[in-house]
């Protein structure tokens, strides 16, 4: 029988994961039919879908281990409830989705192949320690999420290598993304607890290894930040506040609905 602080800990993981999966999901959402072409918009939203399926898996885990309902940990949680780095709540650009949407595709490409690279790592590092029902969890994202990888690692080097143009920008979307990319390796609070009991590798190992890969594929340092707002324990940008009342309003509106 596990003990408090290993359940406390195995939860605050788990909200971790499905936050960070849920977040990226909406804000992927929102490039339906503004993706820059047609086959692009129907692979998103594939991948967008997927997201948002594997967050299904955790929040029906945390409420297996007594969270309460997983439609109400989805849309009734308040935004310093959510556990999410902040690096995935940021807006894709400016204007919104339905008032002069001008979103920036390298910031898109690079938040979303730089996570789903971190994703893999952190996933393969529960794989090897973590709860059992958690692991049978992973092993079943880690095969789509191996299809997602290699989509945007074939944007990113597709954009990274073509013109100056296209390099300029996705440079300045990496510069962007490695000022909040600690935040997504981070555990928070419980960080030192999840790693003491083996639900997960330190931080720093997991950081190494995304350092390794992606070294291969730049010729740029990897010096990776955070601002001063910790997502993992509950800070965050106002955008959070707005995509959360957004992703809400249905639930807000009727509910019974089922998400």
């Amino acid at each position: 029988m596990e003990s408090a602080e290993y359940r406390s800990s195995l939860i605050e993981l788990i909200y971790q994961l499905a936050d960070d999966d849920f977040i990226l999901s909406y804000r992927g959402s929102e490039w339906l039919g503004l993706a820059p072409h047609i086959e692009e918009d129907v692979a998103f939203s594939s991948i967008s879908q997927d997201l948002m399926g594997h967050a299904a898996l955790y929040f029906s885990l945390l409420e297996e281990l007594g969270e309460g309902d997983a439609d109400k940990l989805t849309h009734d949680r308040s935004p310093e409830n959510f556990h999410n780095a902040v690096l995935l709540e940021l807006p894709n650009g400016p204007g919104s989705y339905l008032e002069e949407p001008n979103y920036d595709w390298a910031f898109t490409v690079v938040r979303n192949y730089f996570y789903t690279l971190a994703k893999k790592v952190r996933l393969n590092s529960i794989k090897e320690n973590s709860y059992e029902t958690l692991q049978q969890i992973v092993q079943k994202i880690s095969i789509e999420m191996s299809y997602h990888l290699m989509h945007w690692e074939t944007w990113f080097d597709q954009l990274i290598n073509s013109t100056p143009e296209a390099k300029r920008k996705m440079t300045e979307a990496v510069d962007v993304v490695l000022m909040e990319m600690k935040g997504v390796f981070s555990y928070g609070l419980d960080g030192e607890k999840m790693v003491r009991l083996s639900l997960i590798e330190s931080e720093e190992t997991l950081i190494q290894r995304w350092r390794a890969i992606l070294s291969e594929k730049v010729d740029f340092p990897l010096e990776i930040g955070m601002s001063s707002l910790e997502g993992r324990n509950g800070n965050h940008t106002d955008h959070l506040e707005r995509a959360l009342s957004t992703l809400s309003e249905v639930y807000q509106s009727v509910p019974s609905a089922e998400w």
